[in-house]
């Protein structure tokens, strides 16, 4: 499996372009911004852009959703829970983060559901807590926490739908229990 992470916006999302090298099909797990950096990446490595995977709905992580989508036709993929944020944002808060609306979601998906990426597959793990429909990816040996989880500290829980308990049992019941 290819990954290459980027920091991306003012607030320092990572965004990621996770590839197959076989079949050279490739995902972008929330693209936070200018998608630019991306698109150069695969296509120096011979990548196909086949899907945007957002890991909630904030407006931080679904930025750069209309301008890769125009760009590459990828399928949009978001939790069922969280699609509603893909078009509830108001235009005062795109305009303060500078953010064009994100499309609607082509897919959406559940805990327990399979993401292909090319002969990568990602495991669609539902962990409420940041937003309600926060999910986190699972490839062996890898795991995207969007911002459930992060390196020294955790996600926020003071914005519409979070929840203290609902993130640490998240946590310590789903991911601490990933090999």
């Amino acid at each position: 499996m290819y990954i290459r992470q980027y920091q991306m916006s003012q607030f320092a999302v990572f965004s990621y372009l996770v590839g197959c090298q076989k079949t050279k099909e490739a995902a972008v797990i929330d693209p936070a911004g200018d998608v630019e950096i991306i698109l150069d990446e695969a296509a120096k490595n011979n990548f196909r852009i086949t899907k945007i995977i957002n890991t909630h709905g904030h407006i931080d992580h679904i930025m750069g959703n209309a301008d890769l989508k125009k760009k590459t036709n990828a399928a949009i993929i978001i939790h069922e829970v969280d699609a509603h944020f893909m078009t509830a944002h108001s235009s005062y808060k795109l305009m303060m983060f500078d953010a064009q609306p994100s499309p609607s979601p082509d897919v959406l998906v559940k805990d327990g559901d399979t993401i292909s990426v090319g002969e990568e597959k990602l495991r669609v793990i539902h962990t409420p807590g940041h937003s309600q429909g926060s999910m986190c990816l699972y490839a062996k040996g890898y795991i995207f926490t969007g911002d459930t989880l992060f390196v020294e500290g955790v996600g926020r829980t003071d914005l519409p739908g979070g929840s203290w308990p609902k993130l640490l049992d998240s946590i310590t019941k789903k991911l601490f229990s990933l090999p």
